[in-house]
């Protein structure tokens, strides 16, 4: 389409550009602050920007005026760069995406600064044309405006160059400024996201497999030297092995391999430490204890995990939305807890409107359980703790659990709990489970430690579960509604 064409017919995909356009930028904030529509909305929406650019591309050849063709070109080169970091983002090609990444915000740069320096010179050049014309003369006063070169700051030598080095640096301050405001409003806000996938919230099946052991007899033969008596069938000894069987796929929902079904692909189960005031918060932590549950977790549950363990403030957990924010924090510690006023609502808000759930494990002292029965008093004042048996869903799924396995009963020898409508919310362990999943195990028998890690799985994907369930529920209502 040339640009003879009427100005009537020229409307209708303006109009219809200009409606996309503020769909692209409403999508667009949604995935860098606001986090509430699904990704595949998003990506269906974004990818419904390949057809307008083609369209607006095709056109830009058509066109007579360079200035008009660069300036489309110039608008399109947005959302097609744009498309390509969402979708390396959505396939979870992390390393490419941050290659697309670099490479757009790099071309944004350039391209604007090109066009800042074309408007400067234009707006230049028709100044000093204006003031030939008019014949005018400079005088003593002093000019201000940038666009003109005579302004004073430019000095009598050099004006051009003195220009250009001047909107270069104004421009990227500009950029700079602009770029960190966006930042802010992304970094305001964090993201937790379970692995993509599904499967049943169930025991793994413990099979016992029984094998012959044969045993050799040696006969004694007076008449002869040692032999040994075939068939060796004299003593057969049965020996039970007990092993484990992923008889199904550890994960929740419809979905394909371990997972979530409320998860993405680019999903990971993270496991977030607490830090707070006036305690060891960090005993055992990283490759001393978190990072070998971690591990633990991924190779027995299958589900994809993160590389390395991690920590937040309270004060952090507010950053991550609702339905974004992780189904599990862990805290632990030896000495006093000292948490403030908005801090314990943040974790009330943590607890009760993001759905999220407290693993607390006492790390070595009575002291620490009278500071952590305490606080939540204050989180949960309308709760009660009880005693969480052993036949309850967090002690037999995926694995059952014949005993709370501990290092040293610091608070006791039951693990208690504090329960709202019907989930446990805080979890909390009496005997120093962080011990048993470092390295050496704290010198504790093979059983113990290894049914230390098979709870400490349970309670991760217990938390897991119950939020993928409440994503389940809140989807369901926004469709009724």
């Amino acid at each position: 389409m040339s640009e003879a064409t009427p100005k009537s017919t020229d409307r209708r995909p303006l109009m219809l550009t200009a409606v996309y356009a503020m769909l692209w930028v409403w999508l667009w904030f949604d995935w860098i602050a606001w986090y509430q529509l699904p990704d595949w909305v998003k990506m269906l929406g974004f990818t419904a920007s390949l057809p307008v650019i083609v369209y607006w591309v095709r056109r830009a050849w058509a066109m007579r005026s360079p200035v008009r063709r660069w300036a489309v070109l110039s608008v399109c080169y947005v959302p097609a760069s744009h498309w390509m970091v969402y979708a390396t983002y959505t396939l979870a090609l992390d390393e490419v995406r941050v290659i697309f990444a670099r490479v757009s915000i790099g071309g944004v740069f350039v391209i604007g600064l090109l066009w800042a320096v074309w408007y400067v010179e234009r707006a230049s050049q028709r100044i000093l044309s204006r003031r030939r014309a008019a014949a005018e003369r400079r005088g003593d006063r002093r000019i201000w405006n940038p666009l003109d070169l005579d302004a004073w700051y430019y000095g009598q030598r050099v004006q051009r160059l003195n220009q250009s080095l001047t909107t270069l640096v104004a421009y990227s301050l500009a950029f700079l400024v602009l770029f960190l405001l966006l930042n802010q409003v992304a970094g305001c806000k964090e993201i937790y996201e379970m692995p993509a996938g599904g499967g049943e919230q169930k025991q793994l099946q413990q099979v016992v497999k029984v094998q012959k052991v044969i045993r050799k007899k040696f006969v004694i033969n007076p008449y002869s030297a040692i032999v040994f008596n075939p068939p060796p069938i004299d003593d057969v000894k049965l020996q039970l092995l007990e092993i484990t069987k992923h008889a199904y796929t550890v994960g929740y929902g419809q979905g394909t391999g371990a997972g979530f079904a409320g998860g993405t692909n680019r999903g990971k189960v993270r496991f977030i430490r607490l830090e707070y005031d006036g305690g060891d918060w960090d005993q055992d932590m990283g490759v001393g204890a978190d990072l070998n549950l971690l591990i633990e977790y991924g190779v027995r549950t299958g589900q994809k995990v993160a590389e390395q363990t991690e920590s937040r403030k309270i004060v952090e957990l507010r950053n991550f939305p609702k339905g974004k924010s992780p189904p599990m924090v862990y805290m632990t510690g030896q000495r006093s807890i000292s948490l403030s006023k908005s801090e314990v609502e943040i974790l009330r808000e943590y607890l009760l409107d993001k759905h999220g759930m407290i693993f607390a494990d006492n790390g070595g002292s009575s002291g620490w359980h009278s500071q952590f029965f305490n606080l939540m008093r204050k989180v949960l004042p309308q709760v009660e703790p009880v005693k969480v048996p052993l036949d309850d869903v967090v002690h037999r799924v995926p694995y059952a659990i014949p005993f709370l396995p501990y290092v040293a009963p610091h608070g006791g020898k039951d693990a208690w709990g504090w329960k709202v409508d019907g989930r446990w919310v805080v979890y909390y362990h009496p005997g120093d489970i962080g011990d048993a999943w470092a390295d050496g195990h704290a010198g504790v028998k093979h059983e113990v430690w290894e049914a230390c890690y098979q709870l400490g799985v349970n309670v991760v994907f217990y938390a897991h579960a119950e939020y993928n369930k409440w994503l389940d529920a809140r989807g369901k209502a926004g469709d009724k509604e």
